[in-house]
Parts: C-alpha cells; structure tokens; sequence
C-alpha cells in the first residue's frame, strides 16, 4: 500500500496503542521493569515514551528540541521523566487516557505507524509477547524505513547492500546478497533492534547478522 495519509493512519495506530493496553493490563510486577529491545530503557520506560508521543503536537515537538539543544536523545529522556508515573499502573492509565489522540510532530504519517509497532515489539518481544499485526500496516512501517536514513530514525544504511526479501507480503528492496524474513522481522532489522538468527532465511542471511551485531 502506498504511503497513507492521516485519516488512514489515525485509526490504525489508536488499535496499536489499545492493543498494547490489553496486553499489559494485568501484567506482572516484575514485567516493568524487563530491559525493552531499546538499550537503557526498560518496559516502563518504553511505556512512558509513547505516553509521551501521544501528547506532542508540532509545535510542542519544536519547543521540546529547543529545550534539549537539538539533541533527540536528550529530548526522548526529557520526556519519559516527564511522563513515568510513581507506579506502571497510573503510567498505563494515563496511555489509555491518550490512547485516541492524534497529536503528531511535524513528520510523515508512516512515522506513527512505525513508532506504535516497533515501540511495540520493543515491549512484546521481551516479556514473550505475540501480536499478528495488519501486515499492511507493517509493509507501510517499512517501506518508510527504507527510505529514511537512520539520523532521522529510519533504517536506509542498515538496508544498503542487500536485498531484502519478505515472506508475507510484496516487499522486496534493494540489491545484493538475499535476506528473506516476515516484513515485521525486517522492520525491526532496518529499525536497529535485535532479531534472531532463525527468523531469516536466504543467501545473505549470516553476513546480515553480522552486520546487525552491535560492536563494542
């Protein structure tokens, strides 16, 4: 599908955010504070973060990268202390309170879609989480990806020099060694976060795993 414009993407990304209320309502204590697929963050850091995307509007976005000089980084650490409640339980509640909102920086609407699925992932994978996610959903999440470069939060370089592949949609992208898995495998992958070696397939596929392997 090609790139969506609002009204498309509004309702998908609010079934992401309620999706992901159902699966942590109830959850266990010590889920909380499970390290998240983001390096420094646990889950309910994770959490706060998208309370946090949830409530910035563009011209909030612009002072909020004032106040942190630029820095992004800086910018998303501003925010999760701003929105991590004394406790997960009023962290989540007050995701559900925003869970509808259509606040947005100033950026493509397939940015939405990539932050609600990765951000996702990044709290499912570890706590043995599944979700089946619309699978054009995903192909538009990466496909967005793959045309961004990673200093503006997409995957471009993690892509170059392969061709990747998916299994369950129409997805195949550049050039080079093949490497085949499902099109939310090969988000994650260009998203930068950690994938396994057995879901990917193809010629290409030790050598991509290399590449993906942080280096200390």
């Amino acid at each position: 599908m090609p790139s969506k414009d609002w009204t498309e993407v509004w309702p998908a990304v609010h079934a992401e955010r309620l999706a992901l209320i159902d699966d942590l309502t109830g959850g266990r204590p010590e889920h909380w504070s499970t390290p998240s697929l983001c390096p420094g963050w646990d889950v309910h850091d994770v959490l706060a973060h998208l309370v946090s995307t949830a409530k910035t509007s563009r011209w909030g976005f612009v002072l909020g990268m004032l106040a942190a000089r630029g820095d992004f980084d800086r910018d998303n650490a501003r925010g999760i202390s701003r929105e991590r409640a004394a406790t997960p339980a009023e962290t989540l509640d007050e995701f559900r309170r925003v869970a509808r909102e259509t606040k947005t920086p100033p950026a493509a609407p397939a940015t939405r879609l990539v932050e609600a699925i990765v951000h996702g992932e990044d709290i499912r994978r570890p706590l043995g989480l599944h979700r089946q996610y619309p699978v054009e959903h995903v192909v538009t999440a990466l496909e967005h990806q793959l045309k961004t470069p990673v200093a503006f939060g997409g995957g471009r370089e993690r892509a170059a020099g392969w061709r990747l592949a998916a299994s369950d949609s129409h997805v195949i992208a550049g050039t080079g060694p093949e490497v085949r898995a499902s099109t939310l495998t090969l988000l994650l992958a260009v998203s930068g976060r950690p994938i396994s070696r057995d879901e990917i397939g193809g010629d290409g596929a030790e050598a991509f795993m290399r590449q993906l392997a942080p280096h200390g």
